[in-house]
């Protein structure tokens, strides 16, 4: 009986979480030194989340699933929200820091309200150049990798360049990019690919180089040929260093992009959070770093289902 008490209350702490921040919300007024908003939006999001906290509670006594979901994560999603509560504290309600830099969380919602056209077009824009850059430093990466991985020739003429440029920081590049290339879209993309090469073609050389030889010669004994050696025994046995080669590549790539979408990009998530730095609308800033936060999870996490698809025998090895 006591356990049975105690699992329902773990169910229990996400609603309670959220009443928590509900109740500050409406019982404390915000400080005078806040710009006032148009709409009580952060009320509107905790009344919405307070619903949904309840569904599921009362889902959790006949789906077992949800029930032991929320068993285990029940205490996080209620510290999670005691600590939105702790800084809608010391921001909004008593203005312990400075209120230019840190703003309410309704003047925050505001901006993803009223500015929704412009931020959809802003993460369209990045996506789309975050996938072409992406796309390119793969390919190119995946290629110069089997190629350095598997012929020692390529390997000893070509590696000491790689050696050389690899390192450098593809942000490194912007000021020769921006002058090269003639516009500054292709230019993005050029300094996402870059950025995105290097892990991906050391990680697939390295993987390719490390198969065991007996594979190798076992299929040469069978009269495999090279193309089959590549594409049969050598990429499939550095799957697993290729995977985490595009995976440090796409978390570099996130970098490159909201480093170049800065100088001189018309749209954009990062030209979106330097427009509004620039406007002193640290509203829009921090909603600009929502869109970021959100758009890598995303990403992130269809790599990883990508990646589960291929290497089942290695699920729970990498976790995210």
């Amino acid at each position: 009986m006591e356990n049975n008490i105690k699992q329902i209350l773990k169910r229990a702490f996400p609603v309670l979480g959220v009443l928590i921040a509900l109740i500050v919300q409406n019982a404390l007024p915000d400080s005078d030194l806040h710009p006032e908003s148009a709409k009580s939006y952060y009320n509107v999001l905790l009344t919405a989340l307070l619903a949904v906290s309840v569904i599921f509670f009362g889902i959790s006594f006949i789906a077992k699933n949800v029930r032991g979901y929320l068993e285990e994560k029940g205490a996080f999603w209620a510290g999670a929200a005691v600590l939105v509560t702790v800084l809608n504290l010391v921001t909004a309600k008593f203005a312990l820091l400075p209120v230019v830099f840190f703003p309410t969380y309704d003047n925050i919602l505001a901006v993803f309200v009223e500015q929704t056209p412009l931020l959809l077009k802003c993460i369209w824009y990045s996506f789309r150049l975050l996938l072409l850059g992406v796309l390119w430093g793969v390919v190119i990466g995946f290629f110069t990798g089997v190629c350095l991985g598997f012929s020692k020739k390529v390997y000893y003429w070509i590696n000491p360049y790689i050696k050389l440029i690899g390192p450098i920081p593809a942000t490194a590049w912007i000021p020769l990019v921006l002058t090269t290339f003639p516009t500054p879209f292709g230019a993005s993309v050029f300094i996402i690919a870059l950025a995105v090469w290097f892990p991906v073609q050391l990680m697939t050389s390295s993987g390719i180089q490390n198969t065991t030889k007996v594979y190798f010669e076992v299929g040469k004994t069978l009269g495999a040929g090279t193309f089959f050696q590549i594409f049969r025994i050598a990429v499939p046995a550095a799957l697993p260093n290729i995977f985490q080669g595009v995976f440090n590549g796409i978390c570099a790539a996130f970098i490159a992009l909201m480093t170049a979408e800065m100088f001189g990009a018309k749209y954009g998530i990062g030209w979106y959070i330097s427009w509004q730095k620039a406007m002193m609308m640290y509203s829009g800033v921090y909603a600009g770093l929502i869109m970021i936060a959100v758009f890598c999870t995303v990403i992130i996490t269809a790599l990883f289902k990508v990646r589960g698809k291929f290497l089942g025998w290695q699920k729970g090895l990498i976790k995210w």
